[in-house]
Formats: structure tokens, C-alpha cells, sequence
């Protein structure tokens, strides 16, 4: 049975939902609107040109479920998937979702953002797995910390196997779908990588290894080949 893992943020989603809820945080006032917003910035380009440091960013984007009022996370975390969300999935998403389910392989949602914000997210999508960086509680709270290793780069091969490990999955007939170089790692233990309007780096890798480049706007016919 094949075994199809998605990216969330800049592939499955026409943006990041993890910047997206810091920007969303900004204007519902729970944080520090210009502190926040300028270090939310700092990290997001952190990302996107490979050099983040996912410890630091991990204590800044678990610190408001800490503080936070979990009522009120949740009602902010309602608020943000239909307002902020749902207009950011891609037009192709949801038949391209459909077909592997047609084809009884087992879909996962693996992501880099943290639980609280992806899970809602895998279950618009109706994706039944998610892996990803979890946010640790303890006794019904967070505690502003990451539990286990964050689903980045590395660690996200880590978690990947963890959780193939706990269903009795392997790699073999397995494919991936992402847009950015931090998931080189995961693309290159996958059969099938492909590339979805990829970042320049992930670009000349995927030209460089043959693997297969998507650009969605408007849907590619291989798309759904």
C-alpha cells in the first residue's frame, strides 16, 4: 500500500501557517504587536534561506500557548483556521487528496508547525495522520517547550520513521511532496520526491536529481498523474 506524505505550508497551503498564526496572534492583540511581529518576520526569512534555529524559534512560537488561556487559544485557533486557513488551501488539494484515497494509500500530514495549530488543519483536509513538532503539556497545560525532537529538517525523517515504526509503514512506494530545501532529507528517503513550487534551492536540487517539479498556479496535468 503506498504511503503519500504532504508538506503543509507553502504546498498543500498558498502561504505558512505557522507565520500566519504569529501575524494573526499580532491583530487578535495577544501579543506584542511590533516586538512580535518584527522577530516573526526575522524567523520566517530565517527559514526560508535555511539558517533557522529551531530551538529559539520553537521558545518563541510555544511562549503565548504557555501564557495563553487554553479557552482562549481555542477560540482564537477557530477563528484563524476559516478566517486565515481555509482561503489559503490550494484549489488542488482536495482531488488530489481524493485520488490516493481512491488508491488506498495512507496519507500523513508531516510538518515542521507545531501540533496545536496543524491539527485542526489535518482534519479540514481530512488527512488522518499527522506528524508533527509537538507542543508538550503537562497536566492539561503547555509548557512552551517542544515534546520529543521538532519535525524539522532531520528530525523530521526521525519523526517520519517513529511514526512508520508505530503503524508498520516502510519507505518503499512512498512519496513526498514539498516546496522547501529544509525537507531534503525526508525528499531524498522517499521512492517518489516531488517538488512543489519549489524554493530556488530545492529547484536546482529537483532539476539536478531529475525529481519531479509541480507548479500549481495553474494545476500541472502531472499533477494528478
Amino acid at each position: 500500500m503506498a504511503l503519500a506524505l504532504f508538506d503543509l505550508d507553502n504546498t498543500l497551503l498558498a502561504g505558512d501557517s505557522d507565520y500566519s498564526w504569529g501575524r494573526f496572534l499580532v491583530s487578535a492583540g495577544a501579543v506584542d504587536g511590533p516586538h512580535y511581529e518584527r522577530a516573526n518576520a526575522r524567523f520566517y526569512e530565517d527559514y526560508k534561506a535555511g539558517t533557522l534555529d529551531i530551538a529559539e524559534f520553537l521558545a518563541f512560537a510555544l511562549e503565548p500557548l504557555r501564557r495563553l488561556p487554553r479557552a482562549q487559544l481555542l477560540a482564537w485557533r477557530a477563528r484563524f483556521i476559516e478566517e486565515c486557513v481555509r482561503p489559503m488551501i490550494k484549489p488542488w488539494v482536495t482531488p488530489l487528496l481524493q485520488r490516493y484515497r481512491a488508491q488506498g494509500a495512507t496519507l500523513a500530514l508531516v510538518t515542521a508547525t507545531n501540533d496545536f495549530v496543524t491539527a485542526p488543519i489535518a482534519e479540514i483536509l481530512d488527512i488522518p495522520h499527522l506528524v508533527a513538532t509537538v507542543a508538550e503539556q503537562r497536566e492539561g497545560r503547555f509548557t512552551g517547550r517542544p515534546d520529543g525532537i521538532p519535525c524539522f529538517r532531520e528530525g523530521k525523517v526521525a519523526r517520519v520513521r517513529s511514526w512508520m515504526a508505530e503503524h508498520d509503514l516502510a519507505f518503499t512506494d512512498s512519496v513526498f511532496y514539498s516546496d522547501s530545501h529544509n525537507d531534503l532529507p525526508l525528499l531524498e528517503a522517499v521512492s517518489r520526491a516531488i517538488a512543489v513550487d519549489p524554493d530556488p534551492i530545492l529547484l536546482a536540487t529537483a532539476e539536478e536529481r531529475g525529481w519531479e517539479i509541480l507548479r500549481t498556479d495553474p494545476p500541472a496535468r502531472a499533477l494528478f498523474a
